[in-house]
């Protein structure tokens, strides 16, 4: 069972979360996930039938001492067509919800684990960066850790977007991806609860 600290104007006590024993294989299965459904898929290329070559035969069938040969859209061509090119696609495909939810569980223990997560209960900020700046050095956040921060205080996500090490999420968006690619999350104690019902959830 972790303990995790609650700070700021309301905090003062703590969380307990029963997070589950990190498995590197289900996190990348939900980062590649997560990152397979982001990709464009807009990679395209011709067919020997959509290039604009002539489809008159090139010489004759017999005669030449050439190979025999039809038009020049062929692939073997330069300027034909690609065979088995690739076409506008998309990546994304299905995870089962509960490896999604147990990815999620993992990498707030992770953090969790490394002394990296901070529950907050009242940003208390005005909405400008230097106090958010301020705000962040109080509680041992220089800059020379990323940071993501989960709230849905628009205070908090106003103050925090021009700083270049943070950024900040509502926490609709709170994902494993964007937590494993920053050092330190910080996030709204409110959202640590629907954590651990996920993480319950997984578990049955």
């Amino acid at each position: 069972m972790a303990q995790i600290q609650v700070v700021g104007k309301n905090g003062g006590r703590s969380i307990e979360l029963d997070l589950p024993e990190v498995n590197p294989h289900v996190l990348h299965e939900v980062v590649t996930w997560q990152l397979a459904g982001r990709r464009r898929g807009t990679a395209s290329t011709k067919t020997r039938a959509q290039v604009a070559r002539t489809g008159r035969k090139m010489f004759s069938q017999k005669g030449t001492g050439n190979a025999r040969h039809g038009d020049r859209t062929v692939p073997t061509f330069v300027g034909g067509g690609v065979a088995f090119g690739p076409k506008p696609r998309t990546y994304a495909y299905t995870l089962p919800r509960k490896v999604r939810q147990l990815g999620l569980a993992m990498a707030l223990a992770d953090r969790q684990a490394a002394g990296m997560l901070t529950a907050v209960d009242g940003f208390d900020l005005d909405g400008k960066t230097k106090s958010f700046v301020k705000w962040a050095k109080d509680n041992g956040m220089d800059g020379s850790d990323k940071v993501l921060i989960i709230t849905d205080d628009e205070n908090v996500l106003r103050s925090a977007r021009n700083v270049s090490w943070a950024t900040a999420l509502p926490v609709a968006g709170l994902n494993t991806y964007d937590i494993l690619r920053h050092d330190r999350l910080v996030i709204d104690a409110v959202a640590l609860e629907p954590a651990q019902d996920l993480q319950e959830e997984a578990q049955q």
